[in-house]
C-alpha cells in the first residue's frame, strides 16, 4: 500500500470517527493522522530489519505528536487515536481493525516478560482515556474499556471492563443483570472481582462465570453496586 493510499485511508477514518470536524482540511491538524503515516513507514522498515531507521522515524513522530507507537507493533485498518497525547503502544502489541483509543492510553508490558509481552486488542474495541492495558493477554472483539481502568488479564468478547486492581473488595461478587440497552433487549453478566480489575460486563455469561459453576453463592453486594438500583428496568441477582 502506497503512501497516498495510507493518507486517503487515514483521512476517511478521522472524518468518520470525530464529529467535531467541520472541514476536510482539519484532518491535517490531527496528531493521529501524522503519527499513523509515520508508523506505517516505520513498520515496513522494522519488518525488513532496518531497526535503527524504524525507531528513528517513530521517535521523531513521538516528539512531534506526543504519541509513541513502537514500529514493531501490529495495527489493523481503521485505527483512530482521539486527542492522542500520552498514548503509548508497545513493541509486541497487536491491534485489530476499527479500534479507537483516547488520550493517555498505555498498551504496555509488565517488565517481567520476554517475547510477546504486550496485549492483543480485538476488532471494534474502544479504550477510554487514561486506561492502562498491561501484559500479554487478549481484549475481545467489540469490547469497551472504561476511563482510567487498569486491565491485567483477558477480557471476553462483547464486554465492558472498568476499574483498578488496586481497589479491591473483600470477596468476589458475581451479579447477573438484565436491562434494556438502547433499543435492543440484551442480557448481560457482570462480575465484580476482589482481586481483578474491577467490573466486567459481558453478554457471554457462561464464559464470564465458568469458574463459579458448582460453587457456593456469594453474599451482599458491595457499595459500588447500590447505584445500579437507580436504573429503571434493571433486575439484579447475586449468583
Amino acid at each position: 500500500m502506497g503512501i497516498l493510499r495510507y493518507m486517503k485511508e487515514e483521512f476517511q477514518v478521522i472524518k468518520e470517527r470525530d464529529p467535531a470536524i467541520k472541514s476536510p482540511m482539519e484532518v491535517l491538524l490531527y496528531p493521529t493522522f501524522h503519527v499513523m503515516l509515520s508508523y506505517r513507514r516505520a513498520h515496513k522498515l522494522y519488518l525488513k530489519g532496518h531497526y535503527f531507521w524504524a525507531r528513528f522515524i517513530s521517535q521523531r513522530a513521538a516528539r512531534k505528536t506526543g504519541i509513541e507507537i513502537h514500529p514493531g507493533a501490529t495495527i489493523g485498518k481503521g485505527f483512530f487515536i482521539d486527542h492522542g497525547s500520552g498514548v503509548i503502544i508497545g513493541e509486541t502489541s497487536i491491534i485489530g481493525d476499527n479500534v479507537t483509543l483516547y488520550q493517555g492510553v498505555t498498551l504496555g508490558g509488565t517488565g517481567k516478560e520476554t517475547g510477546k509481552r504486550h496485549p492483543t486488542i480485538g476488532n471494534n474495541v474502544m479504550i477510554s482515556a487514561g486506561a492502562k492495558i498491561i501484559g500479554s493477554f487478549t481484549v475481545g472483539d467489540n469490547s469497551k474499556i472504561g476511563a482510567g481502568s487498569v486491565v491485567t488479564h483477558d477480557i471476553p468478547d462483547h464486554s465492558l471492563a472498568a476499574g483498578n486492581p488496586k481497589e479491591e473488595t473483600k470477596d468476589s461478587i458475581y451479579v447477573r443483570v438484565s436491562q434494556m440497552w438502547n433499543r435492543n433487549k440484551q442480557n448481560y453478566a457482570i462480575k465484580v472481582e476482589g482481586a481483578g480489575y474491577g467490573i466486567v460486563m459481558s453478554s457471554d455469561e457462561n464464559e464470564l462465570f465458568s469458574d463459579r459453576i458448582g460453587k457456593s453463592k456469594v453474599g451482599d453486594l458491595p457499595e459500588v453496586w447500590r447505584s445500579f438500583y437507580l436504573y429503571p428496568r434493571c433486575r439484579k441477582s447475586v449468583i
